[in-house]
């Protein structure tokens, strides 16, 4: 950037600064409104429901606003106080919450995750040898991607959701998505406006990708909603609600994107709107969606008429979220056309609420850069107040959005770690662009960074990057990563064990530091439809992992009792295997180039009827990694057998086909103990046996033929209707040992 150009933006920037400061100041009072007392109450509740009847006597919350930092930034005070009890305050019910979490790990060695809970507590509890005053650097921050919703929340009971709310409070998170029960206010609010039952049906999607009917992607598919689902998700958003303002986060409601039911048309014949394209590879009887004119005054009725009624029914914390052109080209590139929708969606929003400041997903803006240049990103981002607006810089840790939009052109934007896509199994991670990244936003020339957030796709997964990420949003410099992840292992196990340690180490350098821009789809050849044309590249060194399990396995005598260590050891297991399924399918192709029918048959043989159900025997050893608790999950939703089908479908499709033809094949593929027997060893298999038939009859394999065969097996799994356990069955220790002297010394064989 020349000088002249820096001059012109710190100029710019000053002129503003005094106009928008009013609005600068209202993130600052964007405050729980929950009183002190309750949220004390609610986190010395948590604290029960943690460490059970031990907690009233070892833990004394209080929650003092006075403590808050300048800015309202969260702060928390531990110190010990008389007869040993730990005195734990907080500007919020947050904060405490942090702080207590802070004290159970540093004091006590203790770890909570998605995958387990380490809570071994010392007889006598630590003292706190000199008060700690901690105070976070980050206004928000702020948890969840709308993805999330439907790949992973979409069956959660209220005591699924409770742990989950736990856990956000434990690790810090002060804003947070609230997404749930949605669909009822919108079903209320088209039948006042006139459209029939069946017109509504019709637009909503089943519940496994509700998140994408919710941001215009798709509408019908895998529907229609039931009643009950309506009755139901009511009920569990007031209870995630009431529990996440009493511990003091700020809740982030829907509002009107702009999107409507194809009905509205019958009703308002004569209202303006434009049909978008089609969305990923859906065609129009699932997608293109339409969009209502800014200029149309029904954008205006429909907009705060829904806000009205949620805030009637939810009350508001007055944060609100909308995505208008998530993965969809805009009508124009005009900047004044782009200026005119986001003002359009402010005014629906300020129009329920003065006080209404818009949460926006930043994710349009990397996803489409040949259309996102920085006239048309100026103009949506311009279209609305500075200062009104927060953009969640969603891909910050491998796309930066900040960086080339002049730190989003003074609107507040949040540093974010997206690192998870379809909620795929999987090790990955990008630690060092995360212990780095947050920080020099921070520092960027004018920046506007305001928190940092986790906005995974999917969660119950790589916990160490999300306990690493939660950490930093209390850190004012980079951490020590070696000095962190030997805490983690001990934390996470509940004692040192060398081996252990330097399994995470091995790790940490290799698989949990890929470089550059890195996107955790998983490629592995396991789970996706076979080809000859397979990516099988890697950022990391095999080896590695190879070695970190073998020090895992290791360390099972002293560890072996540990819950989270079987998940680990199961999860590293289920890596190493992944990648010797890339080496025989490597074989596999050479095999069959070259000719060599014994070899395929041989080297195929094993990959089909050996490596895969003994991957299906590890992972159904684990509840974590069961197919059947996805399924179960999904059924214990219905209130009818006919419900019970409807979700199954969704919950199997999603995992599979993601639409009726395999339109997002393999998106949100799991490595769960029956899908890959059932789903991904009968692909493979059919695979193996179509390249031996080939080889006999002295045929090309044609990869369209393929298709059109295997699809019949990946549509038969939805429809199969097999129950599947929902409970682990055999010992994972047994079957992991077994699988490691079978095939550890293939693996490193392949390596050297």
């Amino acid at each position: 950037m020349s000088l002249l150009r820096v001059l012109l933006v710190l100029a710019t920037v000053a002129a503003s600064d005094a106009a928008s400061r009013p609005l600068w100041d209202s993130l600052a009072r964007l405050q729980p409104e929950t009183e002190e007392s309750p949220q004390a109450a609610a986190v010395q509740e948590l604290l029960e429901r943690l460490l059970g009847p031990r907690a009233a006597s070892a833990f004394s919350v209080s929650i003092n606003r006075s403590l808050a930092g300048p800015g309202g930034l969260d702060t928390y005070r531990l110190r010990s106080g008389a007869l040993g009890v730990i005195e734990v305050a907080g500007s919020t019910g947050v904060a405490a919450a942090s702080g207590v979490y802070r004290y159970l790990k540093d004091f006590c060695g203790c770890h909570v995750s998605w995958s387990g809970s380490q809570l071994r507590l010392p007889d006598r509890l630590p003292p706190v040898p000199t008060e700690i005053i901690v105070t976070s650097p980050n206004r928000f921050r702020f948890y969840q991607n709308v993805c999330t919703q439907s790949y992973s929340y979409v069956w959660w009971n209220w005591d699924r959701w409770e742990r989950e709310i736990d856990w956000m409070a434990l690790h810090g998170i002060n804003m947070a998505l609230a997404f749930t029960g949605q669909e009822a206010i919108w079903q209320r609010v088209y039948l006042s406006l006139g459209l029939n039952q069946s017109e509504i049906n019709e637009y909503f999607t089943g519940p496994a990708f509700l998140a994408w009917n919710r941001m215009g992607n798709l509408h019908t598919w895998a529907g229609p909603l039931p009643l009950s689902w309506h009755l139901k998700q009511l009920y569990l958003q007031y209870r995630i609600l009431e529990r996440m303002r009493t511990l003091g986060m700020l809740t982030v409601l829907p509002a009107f994107s702009g999107h409507v039911p194809h009905g509205i048309l019958r009703v308002f014949p004569r209202v303006n709107v434009t049909r978008l394209g089609s969305w990923s590879h859906f065609d129009c009887t699932y997608s293109c969606a339409y969009l209502l004119s800014p200029e149309d005054p029904m954008f205006q009725v429909i907009g705060t008429l829904f806000l009205k009624e949620l805030i009637k029914e939810f009350g508001t914390d007055h944060v609100y979220s909308a995505d208008t052109f998530n993965e969809m080209r805009p009508l124009s590139s005009n900047p004044a056309y782009l200026s005119k929708v986001s003002a359009a969606v402010f005014r629906s929003m300020t129009g329920a609420d003065p006080s209404a400041l818009w949460l926006m997903q930043g994710w349009l803006f990397q996803h489409q850069p040949d259309f996102w240049r920085p006239p048309q990103v100026q103009a949506l981002l311009h279209g609305v107040p500075l200062g009104r607006m927060i953009v969640l810089d969603l891909f910050a840790e491998s796309k930066p959005v900040f960086s080339w939009t002049e730190s989003f052109y003074g609107q507040p934007f949040i540093w974010c770690m997206l690192h998870n896509f379809g909620g795929n199994h999987g090790l990955f991670g990008t630690v060092e662009s995360i212990n780095q990244g947050p920080f020099k936003a921070r520092s960027f020339l004018n920046s506007t960074m305001v928190g940092v957030g986790l906005t995974p796709e999917g969660i119950e997964q790589n916990d160490i990057m999300y306990e690493l990420m939660t950490d930093l949003g209390w850190q004012r410099e980079p951490l020590d990563l070696q000095q962190w992840t030997a805490k983690y292992a001990t934390q996470r196990y509940g004692t040192t064990n060398t081996q252990a340690m330097e399994a995470w180490q091995l790790l940490l350098r290799s698989v949990y530091n890929c470089s550059g821009v890195c996107v955790n789809h998983n490629h592995s050849p396991l789970v996706h439809r076979p080809s000859l044309r397979m990516v099988t590249d890697l950022w990391y060194n095999k080896s590695d992992v190879y070695e970190a399990w073998r020090l895992l396995l290791s360390s099972a005598s002293e560890l072996g009792a540990s819950n989270t260590f079987c998940y680990d050891l199961v999860d590293v297991t289920r890596q190493a295997m992944q990648q010797l399924v890339s080496d025989y399918y490597l074989e596999i192709k050479q095999a069959f180039q070259n000719h060599t029918l014994s070899r395929l048959l041989m080297t195929g043989g094993v990959l089909v009827y050996d490596l895969l159900p003994e991957l299906d025997n590890l992972l159904s050893s684990d509840g974590r990694f069961l197919l059947g608790f996805w399924l179960e999950a999904a059924r214990n939703v219905a209130t009818s057998d006919r419900e019970a089908e409807l979700y199954d479908l969704n919950a199997r499709n999603q995992l599979t086909l993601w639409g009726p033809s395999g339109n997002i094949l393999d998106y949100a593929n799991k490595q769960f103990g029956g899908l890959v027997l059932d789903y991904y060893g009968v692909r493979w298999s059919l695979f193996v046996s179509t390249l031996v038939e080939c080889l006999n009859t002295g045929t090309p394999f044609h990869q369209n033929q393929f298709n059109q065969a295997v699809f019949q097996v990946e549509r038969g799994f939805i429809y199969n209707g097999k129950r599947y356990p929902a409970k682990a069955t055999g010992s994972t220790l047994e079957i992991a040992t077994k699988i490691f002297l079978k095939y550890y010394p293939s693996a490193m064989k392949h390596v050297y």
